[in-house]
């Protein structure tokens, strides 16, 4: 994972309650999972960014042929 930091937040006790919940884990690796969400979000958008700008020219029946071999 490389260098880790450990930090101090103040956090909406409902938020917590909340995400803890639905991660069914504990604080750090939903905090964790959180942070990479959000990265990934940005990741995403990044993307975007980028449709329509490649054309790949992919034949959809002759890669389901391939697929179906």
């Amino acid at each position: 994972m490389g260098a880790e930091r450990k930090v101090t937040v103040i956090l909406p006790e409902d938020l917590l309650a909340r995400a803890l919940k639905a991660s069914g884990e504990g604080i750090t690796p939903t905090l964790r999972k959180g942070l990479e969400l959000v990265a990934a979000k940005d990741a995403y958008k990044t993307l975007l960014k980028l449709k329509g700008k490649f054309d790949l020219k992919i034949n959809l029946d002759e890669s389901r042929r391939d697929r179906d071999e």
